[in-house]
């Protein structure tokens, strides 16, 4: 029996691994199915962990050992989620996990990021087994605990006009399928067991402790709760965790739950496990309707609590984000004494009541003198959200906690998640630069919260081959990019599509008593579960002039900015300055400076003037060559700001002549570029598109700069550089550059190929 049960489980490892040694898994029969069937096989039947957990372990050894490391993350991650959520694993198991994680630090990134991830959750977990579950559980369900304060929400925003009402109301209905039956008491109920089960092991009467906590009240239920997590996080959190006085704390929480009687007469259903799901996270679905919409979730999302954990100086920075933001960034007072201390009335140095009006307002001022608000000398707005990488975070900890201020810990994560094709991650950059650039003005959101930002592509449904298969395909180039780096995405979320858009078809089921097996929302929950290693994309600035005279409008582009001649319209009336045919007519004469991208990184600014008929400015690598210009490691590190750069397309008309007659021949002229200005020479107008979307379109332009974007109110940093001097003696000179805005998009591995 249990010969056939590896078998089964081999059989479906080993379609795992074909799946990711497969070219195109798109062409698979069952895509991306085969992850999910492996977990519910051992969800239904808990007994199958161990035997999962060592064929996993011996796939990784394997492909360690044949230096096969592109299935070395999916089959560790995978191991991860099974160590999660599993009981009864034996520490054996866990030693040889921890110790092959240890040895994978000596690989370069991103296969040393993510051992170092997974050893980090490990250690925890073999010196208290059912840690990871209890923190996940608390988290994602946001159970109040004081011993482990850490909340996180998923945000799930779709754009109505990009993704259809037949998907935005399947999605609705599944999510909301599954919530219903996770209530806190559910909830409270798995984690008890769990940390009872993974604690205690065969000493667990497991069916007597599945009935006494389905009989008890609310208000049980919670002193068992908060129980066996203080139980459980008291060891946890301590530098060498002492398991002793921890298993017979747990040992007295069992006997009061079960009675003695129970106890002494053994348990007749512990021959078979009960099975404890892992609650999926709590999801909200939002419409994208308005630009300042995901500042409003966060803000909603923070409020509730915001008063128990905020230090009084942040609480000045009045955490209201709906009214109009103002600058914060000196607050004064008149002093009315010396300053001189023996001239200070009695009682002075008493400290008034903790809640009394005093107290509140005693961080912005002091007796004497002019207090001016100053952030630590070493401190600088992060370049991205999530925070210090996780190299340096906290054992056990979430990704983004971690001090910013003095005071303020994160214990909040958003998890952003949004539908669609390259427009919704255009409109995504654009809220994400206006947070940026609020938090310059307002700084309350960055010190207390984690933002994790993650993707699904979600395109419509096309007849390939047909005129629109093109369309479609040009939608999804930030999802096919991200395919291309990262495998196991490519193999879990990208195949997410068909089936998003199968269920849309489906007759929609209103019955929710029933349990439900939801393939999508536990694809989602994986993903965001386990996609921890950013990929940041630079977030491009537009300036857009209509007059010369006048200020220009700008703008942000993530992906594309295409441009179009306008044949209807010209500054002036009157005729063209080419006027001896049709064909010379074409297009419009357009002046081109732009700073090239080299790769000894020296400033080379180059002037053309061309006559053309359109470009397009593409900041996504069209193949694997070119990926070279992205990060999975840290924002600040030079190498992205050196790298990045526009891949520019001219479709440029050409006028020759020969026996013939006059020809105008169309050609295409490609180069890459940091940085690029284009004007209009002779009066013909030009309009932008920008990330493929027909809403953000901009008419009558007479001129456009396009440069990497700065991040809102960042210090210039230095960089060294070659150059040749006015001998031709190669020196090197430091330049200064605003630091970049980048913005990262969750994967699995990040960056592999």
């Amino acid at each position: 029996m249990e010969k056939d049960v590896e078998l089964d489980l081999q059989r479906s490892v080993q379609a795992v691994l074909r799946e990711l040694n497969t070219p195109n898994p798109a062409l698979q029969r069952n895509q991306g199915m085969w992850r999910w069937s492996l977990h519910k096989k051992v969800e239904r039947d808990p007994g199958k962990n161990s035997v999962l957990v060592r064929i996993l372990l011996r796939e990784l050894e394997k492909a360690e050992s044949e230096d096969v490391r592109h299935v070395i993350i999916p089959l560790l991650l995978t191991l991860m989620y099974v160590l999660t959520k599993a009981t009864g694993i034996t520490e054996e198991l866990y030693q040889r996990t921890y110790t092959f994680c240890t040895r994978l630090l000596t690989l370069p990134a991103p296969y040393s990021t993510v051992a170092l991830d997974c050893a980090i959750r490990l250690k925890t977990e073999t010196a208290v087994p059912g840690t990871l579950y209890q923190r996940t559980v608390i988290a994602e369900q946001n159970l109040m605990s004081e011993l482990y304060p850490y909340q996180e929400r998923v945000l799930l925003f779709v754009d109505p006009e990009l993704v259809s009402a037949s998907v935005c109301s399947a999605l609705l209905l599944e999510i909301e399928a599954a919530q219903e039956q996770q209530t806190p008491e559910v909830c409270m109920r798995h984690v008890v067991s769990h940390a009872l089960q993974a604690t205690l092991g065969e000493a667990c009467h497991t069916g007597a402790l599945h009935r006494k906590l389905q009989a008890s009240s609310r208000r049980v239920l919670e002193y068992y709760f908060h129980a066996v997590v203080a139980a459980m996080e008291q060891v946890a959190s301590d530098d060498y965790p002492r398991r002793l006085g921890h298993l017979e704390r747990l040992k007295e929480i069992h006997c009061s739950l079960i009675g003695p009687a129970a106890r002494d007469r053994g348990d007749p259903l512990q021959d078979r496990l009960p099975s404890i799901p892992l609650p999926s996270p709590y999801i909200t679905f939002h419409l994208w309707t308005d630009q300042e919409q995901l500042w409003k979730e966060l803000v909603l999302f923070l409020r509730p609590h915001s008063q128990l954990r905020l230090s009084a100086d942040l609480e000045a920075l009045d955490l209201q984000g709906l009214r109009p933001d103002r600058d914060l960034a000196r607050v004064s007072m008149l002093s009315t004494d010396s300053g001189i201390e023996r001239d200070l009335p009695l009682g002075a140095d008493e400290l008034p009541a903790p809640s009394s009006p005093e107290m509140e307002r005693a961080s912005l001022q002091r007796k004497g003198g002019i207090k001016k608000r100053v952030w630590p000398p070493h401190f600088s707005m992060p370049g991205s959200w999530d925070g210090t990488p996780g190299l340096h975070r906290r054992t056990g900890r979430p990704s983004g906690d971690g001090e910013l201020l003095p005071g303020v810990s994160r214990v909040h994560t958003a998890r952003v998640l949004v539908l669609g094709d390259d427009r919704m991650l255009g409109q995504l950059a654009q809220a994400y630069h206006r947070l940026r650039k609020r938090e310059t003005k307002k700084f309350c959101l960055t010190p207390r919260l984690s933002l994790q930002l993650y993707y699904i592509p979600v395109l419509a449904p096309q007849v390939m081959g047909g005129p629109t298969a093109s369309r479609k395909l040009e939608l999804g180039e930030l999802a096919s990019f991200l395919g291309q780096v990262d495998p196991w995405y490519a193999s879990t979320v990208n195949t997410l599509c068909p089936a998003i858009l199968k269920l849309a078809e489906m007759p929609p089921c209103l019955d929710t008593s029933r349990s439900v097996d939801p393939f999508i929302l536990d694809v989602i929950t994986y993903y965001v579960r386990m996609g921890t290693q950013p990929i940041y994309f630079q977030l491009y600035r537009v300036k857009i002039f209509t007059d010369l005279s006048q200020d220009p409008t700008e703008d942000i582009f993530l992906t594309e900015l295409k441009v179009k001649i306008q044949d209807s319209k010209s500054l002036k009336e009157g005729s063209s300055p080419w006027k001896r045919g049709a064909a010379e007519g074409q297009g419009a004469e357009l002046s081109i400076c732009y700073q090239k991208a080299l790769l000894s990184h020296r400033p080379r600014e180059v002037t053309v003037s061309l006559r053309a008929t359109g470009l397009v400015l593409k900041a996504i690598p069209a193949d694997d060559t070119e990926v070279s210009g992205f990060s999975h490691g840290s924002p600040n590190a030079a190498s992205v700001t050196d790298h990045t750069c526009l891949h520019v397309s001219v479709t440029e008309v050409v006028k020759s002549s020969n026996l013939a007659g006059r020809s105008f021949p169309v050609t295409t002229n490609t180069f890459r570029t940091s940085s690029i200005h284009v004007q209009s020479q002779d009066q013909r107008l030009l309009t932008l598109w920008l990330d493929k979307d027909s809403r953000r379109t901009f008419r009558d332009v007479v001129r456009f700069e396009a440069d990497p974007c700065p991040e809102p109110c960042s210090r210039a940093q230095k960089y060294k550089t070659s150059g040749l001097n006015s001998h031709g003696q190669e020196t090197e000179r430091t330049v200064e550059r605003p630091k970049p805005l980048l913005m990262p998009i969750n994967t699995f591995s990040g960056i592999i190929h």
